[in-house]
């Protein structure tokens, strides 16, 4: 954590994750600063990891992946070392949008996103073949009603 946000920071953030696409001079004009003083922000809230980057989002639909299933993973191991490769793993599947390490009956949740019941079987397959895992389960989303909102920066 960096230090405060004061109220300015915090319109920052709620204004660039709501639309990164707005040029300088327009987010200037909205949070009330001069172009320098907002680059000079905007460079430091970078710096201290609080922005990250910029990205256009896909709509996965439409570009033919028509089914997201979240993976439910319970392991036997928890070793450092077991955790690290198992991380590695799963960033070798590039069907796996988001991995998390959970609390509570599971210990991993993984966010895949895919071509069809054949894709996801690619994805199981190779997810379940050369690691030790417990058990694994998918719950197939049927209806994303909220995605991607941004952060209550405010809060």
């Amino acid at each position: 954590m960096m230090e405060k946000l004061d109220q300015i920071d915090r319109r920052i953030l709620d204004i660039t994750q709501r639309d990164g696409s707005l040029a300088q001079r327009e987010l200037a004009d909205r949070v009330g600063l001069s172009q320098n003083a907002l680059w000079r922000r905007l460079k430091r809230l970078e710096e201290a990891g609080v922005l990250l980057g910029t990205r256009r989002r896909v709509d996965a639909g439409k570009v033919g992946l028509d089914l997201t299933v979240f993976v439910m993973v319970r392991t036997r191991t928890h070793s450092d070392e077991w955790i690290e490769a198992f991380r590695a793993h799963v960033a070798r599947i590039p069907e796996v949008a988001e991995m998390h390490r959970i609390g509570g009956d599971w210990d991993y949740m993984l966010k895949v996103v895919t071509r069809g019941m054949a894709g996801y079987d690619s994805v199981y397959k190779r997810l379940t073949t050369g690691i030790e895992l417990e058990t694994v389960t998918g719950f197939f989303s049927m209806e994303t009603m909220l995605e991607d909102r941004p952060l209550d920066v405010f809060g």
